[in-house]
């Protein structure tokens, strides 16, 4: 066993494991077997398929799908994803079928080979890797981690937090666990994994697998002292695959950072790294007045550093205006092929110049599409 993983031992704060009860409910597997075959009319007549299906959720409470159903029903839950801006790309993702990997050994080897795939030396791929669905008479495993690479946030006596606020919960569970963190702001957290049954699994994540872009200014030299970073891939490990009613609750996938999630959120919001008021000082702005508009241009050249930067290392980003425009492009893909294409408008509007992209000047159609990805119980 590779030296970057340990098994604990069983730990209070963890979830216990219990017996998913369940059964796949045969009118959504229907809908999806019909709808693999309407997009694979190479396929054939469905009434063949139908029959296995039902007969094996009769027998034993769910079915399993084929490994093209398995990687259409992937691809087709980004497609459906209403929150995602950046679907245009999605028949391009690359499906890891590991639906045989059952220990948490297995699956930490398997994430980390995720990552390595994803990153791909700068080049990020969109990649998901499927491990087993849950069933009636077995849990699957999981991820704990809502993504794989995450920073720790370290709560501080006064209540200050030292590296990310919103990952405290995460750090004290590890560290109760036996993880060491090294106190700083950008310390890489290790992955919690929980096996469907047994001990759960303390996985550091390899430093040669983690990608990350220091931040700096193309004009203010002063930026790069800062200290900031951030890692290359956004692989979310938090969310249920579901597909014709079969739920893969560990499924981590991944696409590539728009700028504006990284300079406008997570560097930005007052309960991440808070760092509007810091660039705002060392820029010399008013900041005695929300009228002098110091936030919005903090907010600007904090965001014109994030592009600069992963633009300089070679790491695949693009820009919130672009991904707007590719967004409109997959939105009538979509309706050509005479598809709803999802889309909460909340999260399609970028959080920086929204008004000024064309996506906000419209509304969406947004019903809940199945495959999908769906909070995990």
């Amino acid at each position: 066993m590779p030296t970057w993983i340990r098994t604990l031992r069983p730990f209070d704060a963890l979830p216990v494991p219990t017996l998913i009860e369940r059964t796949t409910d045969h009118r959504e597997a229907e809908r999806f077997v019909r709808l693999f075959h309407e997009e694979h009319p190479e396929a054939g007549d469905p009434a063949a398929r139908l029959r296995d299906v039902a007969r094996e959720i009769a027998r034993r409470g769910s079915y399993t799908h084929t490994s093209e159903e398995l990687e259409f029903g992937a691809r087709v839950a980004w497609r459906n994803s209403n929150r995602c801006i950046g679907r245009l790309y999605w028949k391009s993702l690359k499906v890891r079928d590991r639906r045989r990997t059952t220990s948490a050994e297995g699956v930490a080897l398997e994430c980390v080979e995720h990552l390595r795939e994803a990153t791909n030396g700068g080049k990020i791929r969109p990649v998901i890797t499927v491990f087993p669905p849950d069933l009636p008479a077995r849990r699957a495993p999981r991820v704990l981690n809502d993504q794989l690479i995450r920073y720790a946030g370290y709560r501080e006596p006064g209540g200050s937090v030292v590296g990310d606020p919103r990952h405290v919960g995460l750090t004290e569970l590890a560290t109760s666990l036996g993880w060491r963190g090294g106190g700083g702001r950008f310390d890489v957290l290790p992955l919690v994994i929980q096996p469907g049954m047994g001990e759960p699994l303390l996985c550091n994540v390899p430093g040669d697998v983690v990608l990350e872009v220091p931040i700096e200014h193309p004009e203010f030299p002063w930026f790069a002292e800062l200290g900031l970073r951030w890692h290359a891939v956004p692989a979310i490990s938090g969310m249920c695959l579901e597909i014709g009613g079969v739920c893969y609750p560990c499924a981590p996938f991944n696409g590539w950072y728009m700028g504006a999630e990284i300079g406008a959120r997570n560097l930005a919001d007052a309960d991440r790294y808070d760092q509007l008021p810091v660039v705002a000082a060392r820029l010399g702005l008013d900041v005695s007045s929300e009228r002098s508009l110091w936030r919005d241009h903090a907010l600007v050249e904090l965001n014109v550093a994030v592009l600069h930067s992963f633009e300089k290392a070679g790491v695949t980003m693009t820009d919130h205006h672009t991904e707007s425009r590719r967004f409109l492009t997959h939105l009538a893909r979509e309706e050509k092929a005479g598809r709803v294409c999802p889309a909460d408008w909340s999260w399609i509007v970028p959080p920086i110049s929204g008004g000024v992209t064309p996506v906000f000047h419209r509304y969406y159609d947004n019903p809940l599409l199945s495959p999908n990805f769906a909070a995990r119980h």
